[in-house]
């Protein structure tokens, strides 16, 4: 019961929000946010009574069960989805009433999005604690069906619904790909049972394509290259869920899919190889883009996408790593999103050039920020400095080649959050300034608390990151996170990032226009073009079936209609005058027309009798 709590407690949310929304929608918010912390606490309780599970049978014939279970892996995660789900729903209390009032939108819209959120931290405590392969597919498409609702929040607005639309195709599509792999490889291993499909996977083509499906569907979900066109286009849902969604909670889905089946990829390391290669270009593409774009969540979609590649870069070289490293962006990269949304809701203003030297009239948000950009950063004392040096350390493993891209990877991350940072908070002031409530600076200030924690408070961090890299690689495997003041490779490869990535910074005024216009050339080609030119297609396909149906059906019912008129004109034409015969011989046509026989008066109705009733024999 312990393991099913927390999961329990978040669709209770989900009722009582959307009751108590129908009758106060201002209650709403408050009310899923106490159920989200109710679910925190169990979720953290049932981690101190100790790791349990529950199985129940499910589909016997295909020996599938309904099977859930709290390990290290899962209390990682779980940990982050609902932490930060907890206080996005506290910056949504404060941001949503002013952000529905700028719109001309009643406040009952705003319980819709708290309903939705809990309903997506549902899915994603789901996914994270299933044991059963089948079982998991089903709530990272659940989690597919939340996020749709939640991208497409402002569905009066063309571009909120076509974003929604896209991430649902794109995510979606490949989730049937996913499933395809899962389904092919459970039935080959004659379980689905996570914790039983490496000790029974076969060998040979069959294992490369079932985790070839596997991988799409995670790569699509991360928003890895080529499949990242989506998540920029994203950003236009309200900054609460774009904080949770594309930060700790909907991209973090897809990494932990692929972590969940590593001991699965260790045995085709050709596929692990392609991951690495695809993160590898994940990280340059995400950082170019991301060091170019003005609008300020466009600039952390596009370094989302750059920071996942790093995971996938770590899960390709082994998996060391790669739990600490979700679990730090995931923290620092949610504060940056509710930090701009803070900047929006006092200035007014989405756009670097628009903004500037805010830290005089910010100053809270301006000091909390700057810890969660020095931890995506990876600078010293924060929970970010551990994830790249385990980073570093799995690439010195492979060789030069991979050190160089990792130290031209962490310099890109300097530079493209330093522009951020920088250009909201210093410089000259530019544009609108006014003030954030303390309801959008607090969970900002606590999620950069958590980040300065991890990085001084060890202890409690080498225990989370080494049960969950245990779970993960099917064996312990403790990474002894330390600060090391010598001359190690790490540390060297630290320092050549933040040099490169400070002179980066630097000289972006140099830069800024031609990558500018390499990247505005390289968006006409690839994937998302094609997806434009598939969705157009359809679009005229489905037109064109249409008018062909709609003038086929016209000329079928004109080919019955007017036959069957014309042979019943003909027929009418032919009995005119006829009467219908009544038993001896009369019909209604002589009644019409009757003589008494009594009085030999006519009678035009044949139903009265003449006056003399007695002699008349009708």
């Amino acid at each position: 019961m312990t393991v099913v709590l927390p999961l329990l407690l978040v669709l209770l949310g989900v009722a009582l929000v959307l009751g108590v929304g129908a009758w106060r929608p201002s209650w709403a918010g408050p009310v899923g946010a106490l159920c989200s912390a109710a679910a925190l606490g169990a979720f953290l309780r049932s981690r101190a009574a100790g790791f349990a599970g529950v199985s129940l049978e499910w589909i016997p014939t295909w020996n599938v069960r309904l099977a859930l279970a709290l390990d290290g892996l899962s209390f990682l995660y779980g940990t982050l989805v609902l932490g930060v789900g907890l206080l996005v729903l506290v910056y949504a209390c404060a941001y949503l009433p002013h952000y529905l009032e700028e719109r001309h939108r009643p406040r009952r819209d705003e319980v819709r999005l708290y309903a939705w959120v809990l309903a997506f931290m549902g899915a994603m405590l789901l996914l994270v604690m299933a044991r059963d392969a089948l079982l998991l597919v089903i709530a990272l498409d659940l989690t597919t069906v939340a996020s749709y609702f939640l991208i497409g929040y402002d569905r009066e607005r063309t571009g909120s619904r076509s974003a929604a639309l896209m991430a649902l195709v794109v995510t979606g599509g490949t989730s049937v790909v996913l499933l395809a792999g899962v389904v092919s490889l459970g039935l080959a291993c004659g379980t689905f049972e996570l914790s039983g499909l490496a000790a029974r996977a076969p060998g040979g083509p069959r294992l490369f394509v079932a985790l070839g499906c596997v991988a799409v569907g995670a790569l699509a979900k991360s928003a890895q290259v080529p499949l990242h066109f989506w998540l920029p286009r994203a950003m236009a849902a309200p900054t609460p869920v774009s904080a949770y969604l594309h930060s700790a909670a909907m991209v973090a889905a897809g990494v932990f899919v692929l972590q969940r089946f590593l001991p699965v990829f260790a045995l085709a390391p050709e596929v692990l190889q392609g991951l690495a290669g695809v993160g590898l270009l994940s990280m340059l593409v995400g950082s170019l883009f991301s060091l170019c774009a003005w609008r300020f969540k466009r600039v952390l979609a596009y370094s989302t996408i750059a920071q996942y590649g790093y995971v996938l870069v770590l899960v390709g070289l082994g998996g060391a790593g790669a739990p600490l490293y979700v679990l730090a962006h995931g923290l620092c990269k949610a504060a940056l999103f509710l930090t701009v949304g803070a900047v929006t809701h006092a200035t007014g203003e989405e756009s670097l050039e628009k903004v500037g030297g805010l830290w005089r009239s910010l100053p809270g948000l301006a000091g909390a920020s700057a810890v969660a950009a020095a931890g995506l950063a990876g600078l010293p004392l924060t929970l970010g400095f551990f994830k790249d040096e385990l980073f570093f350390r799995a690439l010195v493993e492979r060789g030069g080649a991979w050190s160089a891209a990792g130290v031209l990877g962490a310099a890109l991350t300097l530079a493209y959050t330093g522009r951020l940072w920088t250009g909201l908070f210093l410089g000259a002031p530019r544009g609108a300034r006014g003030h954030a409530s303390w309801g959008l600076v607090a969970p900002v200030a606590v999620l950069g608390a958590g980040v300065l924690l991890g990085g001084v408070w060890l202890g409690p961090l080498n225990q989370l990151v080494d049960a969950a890299e245990g779970e993960m690689l099917g064996h312990p495997a403790p990474l002894g996170l330390a600060y090391h003041l010598d001359a190690r490779a790490e540390n060297l490869l630290a320092l050549g990032a933040w040099a490169l990535g400070v002179g980066v910074l630097v000289t972006r005024r140099r830069w800024e226009a031609p990558l500018e216009a390499l990247t505005r050339a390289a968006s006409g080609v690839g994937v998302e073009r094609a997806y434009g030119a598939l969705l157009a297609g359809a679009d005229a396909l489905s037109d064109g079936l249409r008018r062909l149906e709609v003038r086929d059906l016209r000329d079928r019912v004109a080919s019955v209609l007017v036959p069957a008129g014309l042979l019943g004109a003909a027929a009418l034409w032919a009995t005119r005058g006829r009467g219908r015969s009544s038993p001896g011989g009369r019909g209604w046509g002589s009644r019409t027309r009757r003589w008494c026989s009594g009085c030999s008066s006519p009678r035009a109705r044949p139903w009265r009798r003449c006056a003399r009733r007695a002699t008349c024999t009708w």
